[in-house]
């Protein structure tokens, strides 16, 4: 056994976890009991039609049925592995904690191992959904009580701070989690660190705001300073910002604070290029860089390019339809991601790093699944009336870019971030910007499931129709209700109730594709 505290608290651990003269196999069968119970929360039943042509169409059927099966519940398993308890338990049963913030013996929760820049976009979601009692624990133990013990808030836990990736992605997580209803965590210390944070550099680049006085002041970060991924992280801390204002509202705080945070949600727009329709850095003069290229990596992004970064507006995808001059535009530098061949400029690096290899590999374009900055992106052409293409492309990257083998993922898992990906993909939506509470629709992957929700209730999910064919929506309802939009709110799935999605061979071009029928944009609602 082991202890970050004492060999006395091991020998405690030990006693707790595994009682006197229970053997290795009593151990292995409580394990595998606890998993399943997990595990079966979410039933999946797949899709596979009664009428085959051959025998081998219905070997072939049952061969995805399985691989589908197999692929989601190693997503499920992956996606509630992290983060991890790093508090224990002492002899009266109260948790304590090793401090590695201030190597101090602390009392309450403490959990670690995990990089906010990948999991606040879908991970957490989830748990919102599915653990919403207990998350209000991790937040406790994974943003508060270091906050208390550092003075910082976490952005890559591990167990301490982390000198690692870019953003102040802690606001979106504990924002989204309060306006969803999760209140068992001490909000008001979380909300003095985001705003801590929004105003300073940490100790390590990853925490507080690296650039934090030129963004505040100018509303960009210039790349003509020591500050590398600029762009990226500018485009980070807007949406961090819009999730502030959300949350400083619900709070009621100052309104000249809720103001200063509205006002800065709309900074993506100050590196916006619109004679390329990229995002592009841009100097502490006003003038963009020059020479330009789409395709390079690195420099003023994160692991990513302006294919990548151009659309990391997840909070306003009709404000960045708005600079590129219209929804065609858009829709055409959209499209342009899968048909632009996988080029890239890796001077930055010196050398092809994985994400770019992969990217290459995946045949999907500039598309790069592999990574976290882009894997919303499929989802955004619903913002601009176009759904059908979403569910090509959702289901394409669900059949191709994961498998049920050992080489099952197309890139970094993460903390289970591209395994929440393909968790909420396979159920048909997506939380593209998780603290408007909207999931976005795609393409669900199985014929019925059905998901136990903590509060007791039941959601059901029902694809009628569905195949490896039939991957567009003909027709959705909710309790029986028909919709058009291509959208669907928290605070429905939250209560439970029947999802039935009528599915088809060909694009119904009509539903989801009227001005009402899209999701939450900022510029749209204020």
């Amino acid at each position: 056994s082991s202890s970050f505290i004492s060999h006395d608290q091991a020998q405690i651990n030990l006693n707790r976890e595994i009682p006197k003269f229970q053997s290795f196999e009593k151990t292995k069968e409580l394990a595998k009991e606890s998993w399943n119970n997990e595990l079966s929360r979410i039933k999946v039943e797949p899709a596979i039609k009664d009428n085959f042509v051959n025998k081998n169409e219905y070997f072939a059927a049952h061969e995805i049925a399985k691989s589908n099966v197999i692929k989601f519940y190693s997503s499920f398993y992956r996606t509630l592995l992290f983060p991890r308890e790093f508090h224990e338990y002492n002899a009266n049963g109260e948790q304590i904690h090793y401090s590695p913030y201030n190597g101090k013996i602390e009392t309450g929760p403490l959990y670690t191992d995990n990089g906010f820049w990948d999991t606040f976009r879908a991970v957490f979601p989830f748990y919102t959904l599915m653990y919403p009692e207990k998350l209000g624990e991790i937040l406790q133990g994974i943003m508060v009580n270091p906050y208390k013990e550092s003075g910082w808030l976490p952005e890559w836990s591990s167990p301490g701070h982390r000198d690692c990736m870019i953003g102040s992605n802690s606001a979106s997580i504990i924002a989204e989690a309060y306006l969803k209803g999760i209140t068992n965590f001490d909000i008001e210390t979380a909300y003095q660190g985001i705003i801590n944070s929004s105003k300073n550099e940490g100790p390590v680049s990853s925490v507080g705001r690296k650039g934090a006085k030129e963004y505040n002041s100018l509303g960009f970060i210039p790349y003509d300073t020591s500050i590398n991924e600029s762009v990226a992280r500018t485009l980070e801390y807007a949406y961090n910002d819009y999730c502030i204002w959300k949350l400083a509202e619900k709070l009621g705080k100052p309104e000249d604070e809720i103001e200063l945070f509205k006002n800065r949600s709309l900074n993506y727009k100050n590196v916006f290029d619109a004679s390329t329709n990229f995002m592009r850095g841009k100097s502490s003069s006003g003038d963009f860089e020059d020479p330009f290229r789409a395709d390079k990596w690195g420099g003023v992004f994160t692991e990513g390019s302006a294919w990548h970064y151009t659309w990391s507006v997840l909070h306003d995808p009709q404000g960045l339809i708005n600079l590129m001059g219209g929804k065609d535009n858009y829709i055409k530098k959209m499209d342009a991601i899968f048909t632009t061949k996988p080029s890239s400029d890796y001077s930055y690096y010196g050398f092809k790093i994985h994400e770019i290899l992969e990217m290459e590999l995946a045949g999907m374009g500039q598309y790069a699944h592999g990574n976290q900055p882009i894997q919303h992106a499929i989802y955004l052409y619903n913002y601009a009336q176009q759904p059908w293409k979403t569910q090509e492309k959702v289901r394409y990257v669900m059949d191709n870019l994961y498998g049920s083998g050992a080489d099952g993922y197309c890139g970094d898992e993460d903390n289970g971030q591209t395994s929440a990906w393909f968790v909420f993909s396979s159920l048909g939506f997506y939380p593209v910007a998780p603290v408007t509470g909207q999931y976005v629709i795609g393409s669900p992957l199985f014929e019925e499931v059905s998901i136990k929700l903590s509060n007791g209730k039941e959601l059901k999910i029902n694809a009628h129709k569905n195949s490896d064919k039939n991957i567009f929506i003909n027709s959705f309802k909710f309790n029986q209700l028909e919709s058009n939009n291509n959208w669907i709110d928290h605070s429905n799935l939250k209560e439970g109730g029947i999802i039935d999605f009528e599915m088809s061979r060909t694009p119904n071009l009509n539903w989801g594709a009227n001005k009402n029928s899209v999701p939450y944009s900022m510029s749209k609602n204020q």
